[in-house]
């Protein structure tokens, strides 16, 4: 491994292949990670078990310029490993900017890579994982093809929650989609890349999650199009906390708060505004019927205040109560 400095001031090299050839790259994956060096160890191993030849480079992006766990044990990964990559520093911290800077070094790095697909360092590539992606892909025709985040508690008696919203992916088959909302299981063609405006993500998001979701929306609106592949799975490793009221109360929030602020965006000004506050006010009342119908359908009282939630979630957020759930990552 040789270790070098980037001319970025805000990402730094810290860690590549010997014999990485850029030029041959087809593929980039990138893996943004925080504290969790266990973990992502067995994240880059499921990407190694792909299979994949010299057409594909990995790009870790460690989000945690003062401890350095993640990418020193990525960098001393790499040096065994059959797969190549590149080990770089995000000096900013948040989420968003994890992400772009992999995506700039992409940019950056292999100037003939074809797609860039995202794996979070708490997820389990599932056997054929790009492969999957890749294909789906090519026969939809789709710029952006996203996959299921299987959870998966360590805790499996915890594993009943895994039927909370939270937790569920939005489309069960594969084929065309109207739109994507998480990007810790994506394929994205180069071409999405070339056309949107950096920064990619909107570090307006780095706190509060979302930054993917109004990027999708932002490639919509450019006339970009979106694909499933239902096979293409990622086991996404959860912590207790995860099942939690409170944490599960918090995320529900989040996501109605989310929703509103990436409509306001789209629909500027007062008349906007009064047709996302009537939304709001809409989902709430219609929250408690939907409720009774989901909690009966999931057996859990619990479960079926998440329409309440996401509501109420929308309407703190027309008064700027929006909860930064990834300010602590620790507790998330």
């Amino acid at each position: 491994m040789i270790c070098m400095a980037s001319d970025r001031t805000h990402i730094s090299e810290h860690a590549r292949s010997t014999g990485l050839a850029p030029d041959g790259i087809r593929l980039v994956v990138t893996v943004p990670t925080f504290r969790r060096p266990d973990h992502l160890i067995a994240t880059l191993a499921s990407l190694e078990a792909q299979h994949r030849g010299h057409d594909t480079a990995v790009i870790v992006m460690d989000n945690d310029a003062e401890g350095l766990e993640g990418a020193n044990a990525a960098a001393g990964w790499f040096e065994t490993s059959k797969l190549q990559g590149i080990v770089i520093v995000a000096h900013q911290r948040g989420n968003c900017h994890a992400y772009n800077a992999g995506w700039e070094t992409a940019l950056a790095e292999f100037p003939n890579f074809a797609h860039i697909a995202v794996i979070d360092d708490d997820e389990i590539a599932g056997p054929g994982w790009i492969a999957g992606l890749v294909e789906t892909a090519q026969r939809c025709g789709a710029d952006l093809v996203g996959g299921p985040q299987v959870p998966v508690f360590a805790d499996r008696a915890l594993d009943r929650w895994r039927r909370h919203p939270v937790f569920t992916p939005h489309y069960t088959q594969t084929g065309t989609v109207p739109i994507l909302y998480s990007s810790g299981n994506v394929l994205i063609a180069r071409r999405v890349l070339d056309a949107m405006p950096r920064p990619f993500l909107d570090p307006g998001f780095n706190f509060i999650g979302g930054g993917d979701s109004d990027f999708y929306r932002r490639a919509k609106a450019r006339g970009f199009t979106f694909g499933w592949c239902a096979e293409a799975e990622v086991m996404e490793t959860l912590p207790a906390r995860r099942a939690e009221f409170s944490w599960l109360n918090a995320r529900s929030l989040r996501n109605g708060a989310i929703s509103a602020i990436i409509e306001k965006r789209q629909r500027p000004g007062f008349s906007g505004r009064a047709r996302t506050l009537a939304k709001s006010l809409a989902l709430l009342a219609a929250s408690p019927l939907r409720g009774i119908g989901l909690g009966l359908e999931t057996k859990s009282a619990v479960i079926g205040l998440y329409h309440s939630q996401v509501a109420l979630g929308r309407l703190m957020a027309e008064f700027g109560l929006v909860n930064e759930q990834y300010r602590n990552p620790e507790s998330n």
